[in-house]
């Protein structure tokens, strides 16, 4: 019997489209009512002037695609702001019994009903970001409603699996990677509820939950690069210092972060064949790269595939609203935690609550709408970089109920996928990955009271900046990752060197060289002593410091410091040292405590290029807490807690074969980001999605 074809117009349909009518109305009406330069004659005009609004949006977006596509994501946006204040402005000044005094009135009233309608989700518990695709969801679910595959369905398939569909091309996959969230902490939040959409497949029995190790160092950088384009080589730490370009290397930047991917791709990442990558900060060689940092230079995308996010009439609006909330939210939750005494804690003032909110509410919207597009448009595999989490555990904790409720609504967006998935051309699979975790811990600075940096030079006799200055080593570079990519994405070709940024790692101009560069990734510091053309041994150090490594390794936040010896690196503790290259121990083994992959993990990124001449990791408690050496009390980058405990949660019939498994602290998993690329290459290409396979 053949397929029933999808009905044009269910009952879902109509019930969904009465209910953005009623509420977008609602949200004209209370604005209307506020602004005295708009008047209505009756309740029924207000009705009127809520369908031309959603008559208009479906009008306009096919001719705004087209246009879009020259524009860029930036002509898109501005084309959609347009768009949206073309539409209410003729519905205000043009429909029998409604006028508008002024552009500026139509401006108010857009804002106000944003207002209003992201208020209303609210209270009747629509709190997530459904809204944002409510076109592509309700086109999924009627799609969804065909008649049920009678065979070659296959377990672990999202999409077809539940009667979607789909056409006879290979299962496409989407890998979503979960910035920061540790193994032990997806443990925590399925074990409270707050996962239903990943619980659900682990019930079912769909997919499996596992470890992978994130090797030193677990930043997002390194296990990012290693994930996508199958090395980590060329990444020491998130930033560094390279004695080739005389200068600091910031990966947020997006020309170093360009640079670093043309260093590390060999043209054949994980998304080279017909791949899309979304808000990761290297492509993976995608031929469709969206808001992806290492190719900022080249724009943040195709002008149309945005068209749908900002031309949808209030959706953007709803998203700033929805952010500027968030960042009253973050100063509300900051505060709890100074009233209440929770230690440890840091500062959560200046520009992160801006930050926070511009991650978690509008690029997190901007993400799940470009996504679904991708899904709904039958792309073979699109990998998505969700740093929600991450974001918030830095400076709240990994464990904080802010962090927690963070993820909640990361496995919201996921479920939402799923149900856009199950209405694709294609039957889709989800990965689910994290690059890292993190570990709780009061900062060196905290500790020590003191920065690293400044401490550093004091242990160097060299002059140590005033108070709250700017410390390379303290600052939350991280955090501005997204909006340096946005920035870069504006600029205008040929101004400058091209880099367009903000934040603590602005290019500073210095022409010569510092005489030290003391930088903090997580618990892993570093220190480079720039003006010499190659590494120092732990002798030459001593004879023109003979203060610096002795005092840093008495230092209460410090467990050991890799210094390289006569016969190869070496991990001075308090009381006792680790050759690494032999394994030889003398006193106390000062690698105790940070796990069975420690000497390896250390032996290999302190003969990496980059590394610096000393390579310092904090101390670590019995609880697994770590000290930062920079100003967050959730951190990544060294050893010890939770942070090299990454997870991975993928469809049980793609197996990870036993042998690419390697023994760490009693259980068998895999070791490094290159390991886990490899294994999604593998299943990539037993799926018929890459090429020559």
């Amino acid at each position: 019997m053949p397929d029933r074809r999808p009905p044009l117009v269910t009952v879902a349909d109509v019930r969904a489209a009465l209910w953005s009518l009623a509420s977008t109305a609602a949200g004209l009406g209370v604005a209307i009512a506020l602004v005295d330069g708009v008047r209505v004659a009756s309740p029924w005009d207000v009705l009127l002037a809520a369908l031309v609004v959603g008559l208009g949006d479906a009008l306009l977006r096919a001719p705004l695609r087209r246009l879009a596509r020259a524009g860029g994501a930036v002509g898109a946006l501005l084309l959609g702001l347009a768009a949206q204040v073309l539409v209410v402005w003729a519905a205000l000044t043009f429909l029998p019994g409604v006028t508008s005094d002024s552009w500026a009135d139509v401006l108010v009233v857009l804002v106000l009903a944003a207002v209003v309608m992201a208020c209303g989700h609210w209270v009747v518990g629509a709190r997530d970001n459904a809204y944002v695709v409510g076109d592509l969801l309700r086109r999924a679910r009627r799609r969804a409603g065909l008649p049920r595959r009678a065979a070659g369905d296959e377990p672990g398939v999202v999409a077809g699996a539940s009667g979607g569909a789909t056409d006879d091309r290979p299962a496409g996959v989407l890998v979503v990677m979960l910035d920061g969230v540790a193994r032990p902490t997806l443990d925590h939040a399925l074990e409270a509820g707050l996962v239903p959409t990943m619980e659900a497949w682990l019930g079912s029995g769909s997919h499996r939950l596992e470890s992978w190790w994130a090797r030193v160092p677990c930043t997002t950088p390194a296990s990012t690069l290693g994930l996508l384009h199958g090395t980590t080589d060329v990444v020491p730490a998130f930033r560094w210092w390279s004695r080739r370009l005389g200068r600091l290397v910031v990966t947020n930047r997006p020309s170093d972060a360009a640079e670093v991917e043309r260093s590390a791709s060999d043209g054949r990442g994980l998304l080279a064949d017909g791949g899309v990558a979304v808000s990761t900060m290297f492509s993976g060689d995608a031929p469709t790269s969206l808001l992806v940092m290492s190719r900022a230079a080249e724009g943040l995308g195709p002008g149309q595939l945005f068209v749908r996010f900002f031309s949808s009439p209030f959706v953007l609006v709803r998203a700033v609203v929805g952010t500027v909330g968030e960042a009253l939210k973050e100063v509300y939750q900051g505060w709890q935690q100074v009233v209440r005494g929770v230690r440890p804690r840091v500062s959560r003032r200046g520009w992160y609550p801006v930050l926070r909110a511009v991650t978690n509410v509008l690029l997190r919207d901007l993400n799940t709408a470009l996504v679904a597009e991708q899904l709904v448009r039958g792309a073979p595999v699109v990998c998505v970089d969700l740093v929600d989490y991450d974001e918030i555990a830095h400076h709240a904790g990994p464990l904080r109920p802010e962090a927690l409720r963070a993820l909640e609504g990361l496995d919201r967006v996921l479920g939402l996928w799923e149900e856009i998935a199950r209405g694709a051309p294609r039957r889709y699979r989800t990965v689910v990955v994290s690059d890292h975790g993190q570990s709780l811990g009061a900062t060196f600075d905290q500790v020590v009271g003191r920065s690293f940096a400044d401490e550093v030079r004091r242990l160097m006799a060299l002059p140590v900046p005033a108070r709250g200055e700017r410390a390379d080593g303290d600052a939350d570079g991280e955090a501005w990752g997204p909006a340096n990519t946005a920035l870069h994405a504006l600029r205008r070709t040929g101004e400058g060197d091209g880099r367009l940024l903000v934040g603590p790692d602005r290019d500073t101009g210095r022409a010569d060289l510092p005489e030290v560069e003391v930088i903090g990734s997580g618990n892993l510091g570093m220190v480079w002593f720039c003006r010499e053309p190659r590494r120092l041994s732990a002798a030459d150090v001593a004879a023109r410091w003979p203060a610096l490594v002795p005092g840093l390794v008495e230092s209460p936040a410090v467990g050991f410091v890799v210094v390289h010896g006569s016969q190869g690196p070496v991990a001075r503790g308090r009381l006792g040292s680790h050759d690494l290259a032999t394994g030889r121990v003398t006193g106390r083994d000062p690698l105790a405590g940070y796990g069975s992959r420690a000497r390896a993990d250390l032996l290999r990124v302190v003969g990496l290029e980059d590394a610096g001449d000393l390579v310092v990791v904090s101390s670590v408690g019995p609880m697994g807490r770590v000290h930062a050496f920079e100003g967050l009390v959730g951190s990544h980058g060294g050893l010890g807690g939770a942070q090299s405990e990454a997870l991975l949660l993928h469809p049980v019939d793609l197996v990870v074969p036993d042998d690419e498994r390697e023994e760490v602290d009693g259980a068998r998993v895999l070791v490094g980001a290159e390991a886990v690329h490899r294994r999604l290459v593998a299943w990539l290409t037993a799926l018929g999605l890459r090429e020559g396979a």
